[in-house]
C-alpha cells in the first residue's frame, strides 16, 4: 500500500475489526497465497515455500489456541478445530517436503470455508 490514506485505513480497519474478522481475513490471506503459488506454476519456488510456511504458522496458532486450557470455546468446538488443524498441518508439512499443486486445493478450500463461516457468509 503506497497510498498513505489507504495505509491509514488499513490500520484503523485492523484495530476496529473483531477477532473473528481478523481470523477470517488471515485465513483468506493464506488461501490467496496458496492460490498464487499454484498460479506461479513452479512448485519449488520461493513463493510456494513462503505460502506453505504462512499456512503452517497460521494453523499452528489456531491449533495452539484450541488446545489452550483457558480457551472459552466449548470443548466440542475446540476438538473440531484441533482435528482440522492436525489435518492441515500434516498436509502442509507433506507439501513442504514434496510440493504438488494438485494437493493444494483442499487447504485452500478449508481456509476459505472457515473464513466464510467466521464472517457469516457460510
Amino acid at each position: 500500500m503506497s497510498n498513505p490514506a489507504a495505509a491509514a485505513y488499513a490500520r484503523v480497519a485492523t484495530t476496529t475489526a473483531s477477532a473473528r474478522d481478523i481470523e477470517a481475513q488471515t485465513l483468506l490471506k493464506a488461501a490467496n497465497k496458496l492460490q498464487e503459488a499454484i498460479n506461479s506454476a513452479d512448485p519449488r519456488s520461493e513463493q510456494t515455500r513462503q505460502a506453505l510456511l504462512y499456512n503452517r504458522k497460521l494453523w499452528t496458532i489456531f491449533l495452539s489456541e484450541a488446545m489452550r486450557e483457558g480457551n472459552p470455546q466449548p470443548l466440542e468446538i475446540r476438538q473440531k478445530i484441533a482435528n482440522i488443524g492436525v489435518f492441515v498441518l500434516t498436509q502442509t508439512a507433506a507439501l513442504q517436503i514434496s510440493p504438488q499443486f494438485d494437493h493444494f486445493q483442499p487447504l485452500i478450500d478449508i481456509n476459505r470455508n472457515i473464513a466464510a463461516g467466521l464472517s457469516g457468509r457460510a
